[in-house]
Protein backbone atom coordinates (compact mmCIF):
# COMPACT_ATOMS: atom_id res chain seq x y z
CA UNK A 1 0.00 0.00 0.00
CA UNK A 2 2.67 2.73 0.65
CA UNK A 3 4.25 1.87 -2.61
CA UNK A 4 1.21 2.16 -4.25
CA UNK A 5 0.66 5.74 -2.11
CA UNK A 6 4.02 7.07 -3.58
CA UNK A 7 3.35 6.65 -7.35
CA UNK A 8 -0.35 7.69 -6.51
CA UNK A 9 1.33 10.78 -4.97
CA UNK A 10 3.41 11.83 -7.76
CA UNK A 11 1.17 12.61 -10.06
CA UNK A 12 -0.05 15.42 -8.05
CA UNK A 13 3.74 16.75 -7.86
CA UNK A 14 4.34 16.30 -11.36
CA UNK A 15 0.68 19.08 -11.73
CA UNK A 16 1.92 21.32 -9.32
CA UNK A 17 6.15 21.42 -10.24
CA UNK A 18 4.84 21.64 -14.08
CA UNK A 19 2.07 24.27 -13.45
CA UNK A 20 4.96 26.09 -10.69
CA UNK A 21 7.75 25.73 -13.70
CA UNK A 22 5.03 27.43 -16.27
CA UNK A 23 4.76 30.37 -13.54
CA UNK A 24 8.53 30.80 -12.74
CA UNK A 25 9.51 30.99 -16.66
CA UNK A 26 6.29 32.98 -17.36
CA UNK A 27 4.75 30.65 -20.61
CA UNK A 28 2.58 33.19 -22.40
CA UNK A 29 -0.16 30.39 -22.45
CA UNK A 30 -0.02 30.54 -18.47
CA UNK A 31 0.25 34.28 -18.22
CA UNK A 32 -2.73 34.82 -21.06
CA UNK A 33 -4.34 32.39 -18.97
CA UNK A 34 -3.73 34.40 -15.99
CA UNK A 35 -4.67 37.34 -16.95
CA UNK A 36 -7.72 35.84 -18.76
CA UNK A 37 -8.84 34.54 -14.88
CA UNK A 38 -8.07 37.78 -13.77
CA UNK A 39 -5.01 37.57 -11.63
CA UNK A 40 -2.26 39.82 -12.14
CA UNK A 41 1.48 38.83 -13.54
CA UNK A 42 3.09 40.15 -10.54
CA UNK A 43 1.06 37.00 -8.97
CA UNK A 44 2.85 34.31 -10.53
CA UNK A 45 5.86 34.42 -8.81
CA UNK A 46 3.71 34.28 -5.24
CA UNK A 47 1.46 31.74 -6.36
CA UNK A 48 4.39 28.98 -7.64
CA UNK A 49 6.53 29.51 -4.61
CA UNK A 50 3.30 28.84 -2.59
CA UNK A 51 2.61 25.33 -4.63
CA UNK A 52 6.24 24.57 -4.20
CA UNK A 53 6.15 24.81 -0.20
CA UNK A 54 2.92 23.39 -0.27
CA UNK A 55 4.09 20.35 -2.06
CA UNK A 56 6.86 20.03 -0.37
CA UNK A 57 5.37 19.70 2.97
CA UNK A 58 2.82 17.31 1.28
CA UNK A 59 6.08 15.02 -0.26
CA UNK A 60 7.79 15.25 3.70
CA UNK A 61 6.24 12.25 5.12
CA UNK A 62 5.91 13.95 8.71
CA UNK A 63 4.32 16.66 7.38
CA UNK A 64 2.23 15.34 4.08
CA UNK A 65 -1.24 15.45 6.00
CA UNK A 66 -0.81 19.39 6.26
CA UNK A 67 0.71 19.47 2.90
CA UNK A 68 -2.46 17.89 1.35
CA UNK A 69 -4.75 19.64 3.31
CA UNK A 70 -2.67 23.05 2.13
CA UNK A 71 -2.59 21.75 -1.79
CA UNK A 72 -6.19 21.19 -1.70
CA UNK A 73 -7.09 24.76 0.01
CA UNK A 74 -4.80 26.01 -3.26
CA UNK A 75 -6.53 24.33 -5.74
CA UNK A 76 -9.61 24.56 -4.60
CA UNK A 77 -9.08 28.48 -5.33
CA UNK A 78 -7.92 27.26 -8.89
CA UNK A 79 -11.17 25.64 -8.85
CA UNK A 80 -13.44 28.36 -7.14
CA UNK A 81 -11.60 31.13 -9.80
CA UNK A 82 -13.00 28.56 -12.69
CA UNK A 83 -16.52 28.19 -11.31
CA UNK A 84 -16.91 32.09 -11.11
CA UNK A 85 -16.54 32.29 -14.40
CA UNK A 86 -19.11 29.86 -15.29
CA UNK A 87 -16.39 27.34 -16.89
CA UNK A 88 -16.58 23.57 -15.98
CA UNK A 89 -13.97 21.65 -17.80
CA UNK A 90 -10.92 23.61 -16.88
CA UNK A 91 -12.21 22.84 -13.04
CA UNK A 92 -11.49 18.85 -13.97
CA UNK A 93 -7.83 19.51 -13.52
CA UNK A 94 -7.31 21.08 -9.77
CA UNK A 95 -10.30 18.87 -9.11
CA UNK A 96 -8.61 15.62 -10.06
CA UNK A 97 -5.13 17.05 -8.86
CA UNK A 98 -6.88 17.21 -5.34
CA UNK A 99 -8.37 14.00 -5.46
CA UNK A 100 -5.34 11.88 -6.42
CA UNK A 101 -3.11 13.74 -3.54
CA UNK A 102 -5.96 12.56 -0.99
CA UNK A 103 -6.20 8.80 -2.16
CA UNK A 104 -1.75 8.91 -2.89
CA UNK A 105 -1.87 10.57 1.27
CA UNK A 106 -4.23 8.27 2.23
CA UNK A 107 -2.14 4.94 1.32
CA UNK A 108 1.01 6.43 2.21
CA UNK A 109 -0.19 7.28 5.85
CA UNK A 110 -1.14 4.28 8.38
CA UNK A 111 -2.51 7.45 10.56
CA UNK A 112 -4.92 8.87 8.48
CA UNK A 113 -6.26 5.82 7.32
CA UNK A 114 -7.27 5.02 11.23
CA UNK A 115 -8.90 8.19 11.89
CA UNK A 116 -10.69 8.01 8.23
CA UNK A 117 -11.80 4.68 7.57
CA UNK A 118 -13.66 4.00 4.78
CA UNK A 119 -15.57 0.99 6.73
CA UNK A 120 -15.90 0.54 10.68
CA UNK A 121 -17.65 -2.57 12.69
CA UNK A 122 -20.67 -2.31 13.76
CA UNK A 123 -20.84 -3.76 17.06
CA UNK A 124 -23.69 -6.22 17.28
CA UNK A 125 -25.72 -6.40 20.48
Amino acid sequence: MLWAGWVLSLWPAFVIISSATWKLTRSPFYVHEFARIGWPEGALNGLALLQLSCLLLFLIPRTSVLGAVLLTGYLGGAIASYVRMGEAYPVLVPLSTSMIAWAGIYLREERLRAILPFRTRIARS
